[in-house]
């Protein structure tokens, strides 16, 4: 079982980095360009949110039943330890607490522009956070 959902979140990452990342780059290219905030540009980032969403739940599953989550907490000084059970699933709640908030912000915005700003702020630094925390070691093994 520790295999198949830690081969889902695995893949589900890549899925999730790379819509957070287009849903960034079309925010700010609608700021920078002045566009109207369409239907177009309210799915991307509304999918985005919810397949971050998603591999949050299943990285909380996985967080509990491996070995290197929950059952290494109390281990701090070794840094790989340190990052899996500690840093990566904190700093990942706090990104994602982030982008949701940029989610709810923008649905209060009345302007085209206002709206792709929040998104491309909040949704820009979820980003940068996450691929912060991320057990880069683990990705190219």
């Amino acid at each position: 079982m520790y295999e198949t959902i830690q081969s889902v979140h695995s893949i589900l990452a890549y899925a999730a980095l790379g819509l957070l990342l287009l849903a960034s780059f079309n925010a700010i290219f609608g700021l920078t360009s002045k566009k109207i905030f369409t239907d177009k540009d309210l799915r991307l980032s509304l999918f985005t949110l919810i397949i971050c969403h998603i591999q949050l739940l299943i990285g909380l599953i996985l967080y509990f039943v491996s070995p290197l989550g929950a059952g290494q907490l109390g281990n701090m000084k070794d840094a790989a330890m340190r990052l899996t059970s500690l840093e990566h699933p904190l700093v990942n709640i706090i990104a994602l607490a982030v982008i949701t908030i940029g989610w709810s912000k923008h649905k209060k915005e009345e302007s085209n522009n206002g709206k792709f700003k929040k998104i491309a702020v909040f949704y820009t630094l979820g980003l940068v956070l996450i691929l912060s925390r991320l057990p880069w070691a683990n990705w190219f093994n």
